[in-house]
């Protein structure tokens, strides 16, 4: 029963140490109990066992736990979880595209001070400079800036 009780502390201490490394790298909390267990199992090997086995027993788990370690990163495993791809657009990127100022189109509701538009074909989402501006009259693209049309009547 002493050995059980040693090699399940020294098991459950090294997983839960392999476990801080491999799946929640950060927290701490998984690796400082699986140190603890370990301590605690090395405690426990110093209270049952001489003194000669209970350093063999020390020494192993230090081997051990070590060896894991070095294999957790040097086996790639982060590459699993790492983020790869990188988002290089943007929103609206396209939206702007085709548009000049002085463009002529309609205001297809009322703009106060932001409202739809229909500029050519397409219809857009468009701001007034100049306050108010009613659904059916005549607009023209005043700036754009920003990814934003900016419309005068």
């Amino acid at each position: 029963m002493t050995w059980f009780i040693l090699l399940s502390l020294l098991i459950v201490g090294l997983l839960l140490v392999l476990t801080e490394i491999l799946f929640v790298p950060g927290t701490t909390l998984v690796g400082l109990i699986g140190v603890f267990f370990t301590a605690g199992g090395i405690y426990y090997a110093f209270l049952k066992f001489d003194a000669q086995t209970a350093w063999i027993i020390l020494l192993l788990a230090v081997v051990v736990n070590f060896s894991a370690i070095i294999y957790g990163f040097r086996s790639g495993v982060w590459s699993k979880f790492a983020l790869k791809d990188t988002i290089n657009s943007h929103a609206f990127d396209d939206r702007l595209q085709g548009l000049e100022l002085g463009m002529e189109g309609t205001a297809i509701s009322d703009i106060k001070p932001i409202g739809k538009a229909e500029i050519g074909d397409k219809i857009y989402e468009v701001k007034s400079d100049s306050g108010l501006i009613r659904a059916g009259t005549k607009i023209y693209i005043h700036k754009l800036e920003n990814n934003k049309i900016i419309i005068k009547a």
